[in-house]
């Protein structure tokens, strides 16, 4: 099974990210944010980062730079899942981090099933599980 971590410090948008995953065959581990991320990782294989920019202690661009310069994740896909449109330099500095991916918030299931399945090939379910 393929597994994905996601970093948010809504205890709601996580659990509504875990749902959509979970339901659609994906290990799913979640953290509150970037400094929470970086002690669950524990040297596990995750096939994705789902983090949020905004967050106390660690925001979601830091832990990007954080996890490229791990060699495990240097190549992990990283995709920021955001409610920043507003400001137009946000896409950029999220790039520049390393994120893969860019999904604002708030998003339907199918945004973010299509947004997993692109950016990370070798995250697809790994039981067979149908995706919406």
């Amino acid at each position: 099974m393929k597994r994905i971590m996601t970093v948010d410090d809504s205890s709601s948008l996580r659990q509504i990210v875990s749902l959509v995953l979970g339901s659609a065959g994906y290990e799913v581990v979640e953290a509150v944010d970037g400094l929470d991320a970086l002690s669950k990782l524990h040297g596990r294989e995750l096939h994705l980062f789902l983090t949020d920019v905004h967050m106390p202690n660690m925001d979601g661009l830091e832990l990007t730079r954080h996890l490229r310069g791990m060699p495990q994740y240097k190549f992990t896909p990283i995709a920021v899942l955001s409610g920043s449109e507003s400001d137009p330099n946000s896409k950029q500095k999220a790039k520049a981090s390393g994120a893969t991916a860019w999904l604002a918030k708030p998003f339907n299931p199918g945004d973010l099933l299509a947004v997993v399945k692109k950016v990370c090939v070798d995250a697809r379910p790994a039981n067979g599980a149908l995706e919406r």
